[in-house]
């Protein structure tokens, strides 16, 4: 059998068995999902319509232990292991894939959902076939390739807040061998933030996105295949969307004492209304002007039966321009103006070779990662009239080498024994300043200058087993190391220039390394009325970065530093039962207990004890239920109900820069929708309704102490919206 079945799929159509399994890639290899010996979930292209899911952050709500927010960027949260350093110095700790292709800069991520195949989340660290900052887990978005036959689509929905998306997509079979395919995107909405009553500026749309992908698919051979994506987007929309932090909370909401955390009181009775109302005014007419582009390419090879070459690149780039504004503490109708101006670069190769033959399945390769960016941002006035505060850094490096390999043995039919090694290198260095600058005089004061460089390196491993229960599931059990490098704070080092007077220690912080242990089940009966998927993992994670907003250096700036440790230990469960024809009932549990273990963060000049306190976004229990039903109609069509709701237990948000300690409220939110499919599935036409319960979920919180002038902020996740959505295929 040619080795072609069980390398990654050129054309990654979504494939969906007659008894719902899915075929997934998340191992590299072609698998069932139900046969996959890891805990992810895979949501196929179908389901996000049926689900109404348009953007990632969606995505959380069927997805156990996750939490995807918008923040300076995306912030991917799972299984309480984050990242909150949006910077262009900082990493996530869960990769971002599109297309295989790691995306470094959370800005970027968001732009790659329309015309999607399908989605793979994998859940704990993936340190071994993944190449970069996997402590978290992998966000995979795979969109549609090439097809060899004409096709073409249109979607377009409208929602409250004049939130309008539209994608249409053509494929074009060239040749027998060469086909196009061609997918646009318009995406803009209005903000959720009620603007205040004195701000004269106009807030424009939140988003107004425009994006567009040209794929070309190439059969070269019946053993060479060649695919190349290529992308462009667009972003005018003007992001506002915090409020004050005294919308949510009453009472102190920053630290008053030295080692002490605040913990302001949730205004609990707060109307939905009230939460989203601003009274702090723009200092002036905000705007945004953002660009990426890139382009990937993906060859395969099939050198042998029993051996294939897979080689997968990438380069791109993306432009940031804003300008903004940060309020007052004292006075919510005064502020500062801010400036940002960035250009940003990387590039990617990856070179694998896979064997099979017999029991044996190998794989092997390395990987090259260069990221290089130059920014500039600026705080007005900060220190009086025709003054600017600020950073200009240019340029800041990062580069990752690593290598890698995995290999699996079939001891008999059913078992199978899993193990791989991976050794990643990272250089990291930054040329740049904290500055401030006299705008009438033109001279420049620096405070400090920020020139940084280090290497971090670490192997990392993982060793597994599977047993294959024929006919009813799989039972599997592995250990994985994950690991993120390290990296630099504003400043230099002692002696390594004029004016360097950071040691070592205070530089730079260290990289965060966990090691996972986890067992789990997928099963499902005979006649597959039920699936039920289940797990059970504990984390040892130590020296995790925490990021905060600190005046360390003549100003704000961004500060991380690596907490001792945290343990982890959860339960995940899943289950879809189709009790009868027509009707679906899905189910999600999860039980985190996601802690710090020994932690002492400075909190105005003294230690506070961390110790046993609950992680960022890690809610103790999620429930999730999903209710489908199909109705079929006597003209061969059918309409399609339905209905999700989520229960989540309360949830830290901490402020460790501030020391104020935040808690998000248990909360529900129900979702439904009703849909029309025509009798041959080639349009449909249906209405949704989003947040039923209208609760506005904090994803982010930030205190107020008496050494910052700015006000503490609070952003959340969507209020209640009402829809409809249509589409056709050809």
């Amino acid at each position: 059998m040619a080795l072609a079945a069980a390398t990654q799929a050129y054309a990654q159509t979504t494939q969906v068995t007659a008894d719902g399994d899915i075929i997934v890639t998340a191992t590299r290899t072609e698998t069932l999902l139900s046969k996959t010996p890891i805990a992810m979930t895979a949501v196929s292209g179908d389901q996000l319509v049926q689900k109404g899911i348009t953007n990632t952050t969606q995505l959380a709500d069927s997805v156990p232990n996750v939490s995807i927010v918008r923040g300076n960027g995306l912030q991917i949260t799972i299984r309480g292991v984050t990242s909150t350093d949006g910077t262009e110095k900082g990493d996530p700790s869960a990769a971002f894939l599109a297309d295989g292709i790691y995306l470094a800069r959370p800005q970027a991520q968001e732009v790659s959902f329309f015309d999607v195949e399908r989605v793979e989340v994998l859940r704990g660290p993936q340190g071994t076939l993944y190449g970069r900052n996997t402590t978290a887990g992998v966000v995979n978005v795979i969109t549609a390739s090439p097809k060899h036959k004409f096709g073409a689509s249109a979607d377009a929905s409208y929602e409250s807040f004049n939130h309008v998306n539209g994608t249409a997509t053509l494929n074009v079979p060239v040749t027998e061998t060469f086909a196009l395919r061609a997918a646009v995107n318009y995406d803009r909405r209005d903000t959720y933030v009620n603007k205040a009553s004195n701000d004269k500026y106009s807030w424009g749309p939140f988003k107004n996105v425009f994006a567009a992908r040209l794929s070309a698919l190439w059969e070269a051979t019946p053993n060479l295949k060649v695919l190349v994506k290529g992308d462009y987007s667009l972003d005018d929309g003007y992001g506002v969307n915090s409020v004050p932090i005294t919308n949510f909370f009453s009472g102190n909401v920053g630290s008053p004492s030295a080692g002490v955390m605040a913990s302001p009181t949730y205004n609990i009775n707060a109307s939905s209304g009230a939460l989203r109302t601003s009274n702090l005014a723009e200092q002036w007419q905000g705007k945004n002007h953002n660009k990426g582009a890139g382009v990937m390419g993906q060859v395969d090879w099939n050198v042998s039966d029993s051996l294939t070459a897979t080689y997968l690149g990438s380069y791109r780039t993306m432009d940031r321009f804003s300008l903004g504004s940060l309020a007052s503490a004292t006075n919510p109708a005064a502020g500062n103006r801010t400036t940002f101006v960035g250009h940003y670069w990387q590039t990617s190769h990856e070179a694998r070779l896979a064997f099979k033959k017999g029991p044996v399945f190998l794989q092997a390769g390395g990987y090259y990662f260069k990221e290089q960016s130059g920014i500039a941002f600026f705080i007005l006035d900060f220190f009086g009239p025709n003054s600017q505060f600020g950073f200009p850094q240019d340029p800041t490096k990062a580069v990752t080498k690593g290598a890698f390999a995995q290999g699996s043995y079939n001891f008999t039919d059913n078992l199978k024994l899993t193990a791989g090694v991976r050794y990643s290198s990272d250089d990291k260095s930054r040329v740049g300043a904290t500055v401030n600058d006299n705008l009438l005089t033109g001279v420049r004061t620096t405070f400090q200058t920020n020139n940084a460089s280090r290497n971090f390196s670490k192997t990392t491993w993982r060793v597994g087993v599977d047993y294959d229960l024929p006919g009813i599931g799989l039972l599997y059990a592995n250990v994985a190391t994950g690991y993120k490098a390290g990296g630099f704070n504003d400043g230099c080092e002692i002696g390594t220039g004029t004016g360097c007077a950071l040691p070592a220690s205070a530089l730079y912080y260290q990289p965060e390394t966990l090691t996972a242990y986890e067992a789990g089940f997928k099963v499902h009966t005979p006649d597959n009325v039920l699936r039920f998927n289940g797990n059970y993992f504990h984390y040892d994670y130590n020296g995790l970065q925490v990021s905060s907003v600190q005046n360390v250096c003549g100003g704000p700036c961004q500060v991380t530093a690596n907490a001792a440790t945290a343990k982890v230990d959860g339960v995940e469960l899943e289950a879809v039962l189709r009790p009868a024809k027509n009707h679906t009932i899905d189910a999600m549990v999860t039980f985190l207990d996601a802690r710090y273990g020994t932690y002492t963060p400075p909190i105005n000049g003294a230690n506070a004890n961390f110790a046993g306190l609950q992680l960022n976004r890690s809610p103790k229990s999620v429930v999730a239920l999903g209710y489908t039903y199909n109705q079929p109609l006597s003209n061969g069509g059918e309409v399609v109900l339905n209905a999700r709701t989520r229960v989540s237990a309360s949830y830290a948000l901490t402020d460790v820069g501030n020391g104020a300690f935040f808690r998000q409220p248990g909360y529900s939110k129900t979702d439904i929708t009703i849909t029309y499919n025509s009798p041959d599935k080639k349009y449909y036409v249906g209405a949704f309704a989003k947040n039923l319960e209208n609760r506005i979920v904090l994803t982010g919180a930030t205190g107020q102490t008496a050494s910052s002038s700015f006000a503490g902020t609070a952003v959340f996740e969507d209020p209640r919206t009402f829809g409809v959505r249509a589409g056709v295929k050809f």
